[in-house]
C-alpha cells in the first residue's frame, strides 16, 4: 500500500509564509498525482502535526519541512510522531543538498546576482553545531555552484550572525554583498535577513520544483530505510566530506 506524505512544517504567524508553504504543499502533490499529500504544523500554525497524523490512513511518511538538523529536528518532531503515530516513518531533513543549492542559485540570478558580488548564506540558525554544519555544508556547495566564496550565517543562534559577516564582507574588495535566504518561507527571519543591509536579498526557496523532487527524495529513502528492516526512525541528512559532494542518487534526481 502505498504510504501517505506529510509534510511537518515549523509553523509561522507570517500569512504570506503559510500561503508559500501551502504553494510549496501544492507543487509536492502536483508531482506525483493521486498521492495523498499533507501540511502539518509543529506550533503556531494550523492544522497542527500532532491533529493530522491520527487522521491519514494507512501507512505514513512524515517529511519535515526543515533545512537543518536541531531540535525541531532531533526532539519535537519525533515526540509528536512518538505520542500520536508511532508507526509512522520519519524522513531526513532536507538540506544539505545539491536540489537545494540549485534553487538558491536561481533565487540569487533572480534577486540580479553579479560576478563580482561576495556572498551570504543566511540562516535561521540553531543551538546545535550539527545543524551548523548542516548549513555550512550547504554554503561550501553553493561556493562551488557560483565559483566564489559563500560565508554561512545566521539571523539568530550561531556565528558568525548576518549582521556580522556582512560588516566584514564590506571592508572586502566587493562592490556588493548579496544574501542567499536559506529559508523555505517567508517570516520573522526572512524579515531579519531583508533588514540586515545587503544589497540584494534572495527570496525564500518557497514552492520551487526542485524543493518538491527532494521532498519525495526524502520520501523514498524513509520508505527504502522502511523495508530494509530499520523501521521507523530519522533518516539523517549527509554530512561530511560526501555532504560537500555531489552523489549519484542527486545527479539522477537532477535529470527528471
Amino acid at each position: 500500500m502505498t504510504a501517505s506524505l506529510v509534510l511537518a512544517a515549523h509553523g509561522t504567524r507570517d500569512p504570506a509564509g503559510e500561503r508559500t508553504l501551502a504553494a510549496l504543499a501544492g507543487v509536492v502533490r502536483a508531482a506525483r498525482p493521486g498521492r495523498r499529500v499533507e501540511l502539518a504544523h509543529l506550533e503556531i500554525s494550523s492544522p497542527s502535526l500532532a491533529d493530522v497524523l491520527p487522521r491519514v490512513p494507512g501507512p505514513v511518511v512524515v517529511v519535515p519541512l526543515l533545512l537543518a538538523g536541531g531540535y525541531h529536528a532531533h526532539i519535537d518532531l519525533p515526540a509528536v510522531v512518538a505520542r500520536r503515530r508511532p508507526d509512522a516513518v520519519v524522513a531526513g531533513w532536507l538540506g544539505p543538498h545539491p536540489l537545494l543549492t540549485a534553487a538558491l542559485a536561481r533565487g540569487l540570478a533572480r534577486a540580479g546576482l553579479r560576478p563580482t558580488d561576495a556572498v551570504v548564506l543566511g540562516a535561521a540558525g540553531s543551538s546545535d553545531p550539527a545543524a551548523l554544519a548542516d548549513v555550512r555544508a550547504a554554503a561550501r556547495r553553493l561556493a562551488v555552484r557560483l565559483a566564489r566564496p559563500v560565508t554561512a550565517a545566521f539571523a539568530a543562534s550561531g556565528t558568525p550572525t548576518v549582521q556580522e559577516a556582512l560588516d566584514r564582507l564590506r571592508a572586502t574588495p566587493a562592490p556588493r554583498v548579496a544574501v542567499a535566504s536559506y529559508l523555505l518561507a517567508p517570516g520573522f527571519f526572512h524579515d531579519r535577513l531583508a533588514a540586515a543591509g545587503a544589497d540584494l536579498v534572495s527570496g525564500p526557496l518557497g514552492a520551487d520544483p526542485d524543493v518538491a523532487a527532494l521532498i519525495w527524495h526524502r520520501y523514498d529513502e524513509a520508505r527504502a530505510a522502511a523495508a530494509h528492516g530499520r523501521g521507523p526512525r530519522t533518516v539523517s541528512a549527509p554530512h561530511g566530506p560526501q555532504a560537500a559532494g555531489q552523489p549519484s542518487v542527486s545527479r539522477s534526481l537532477r535529470r527528471r
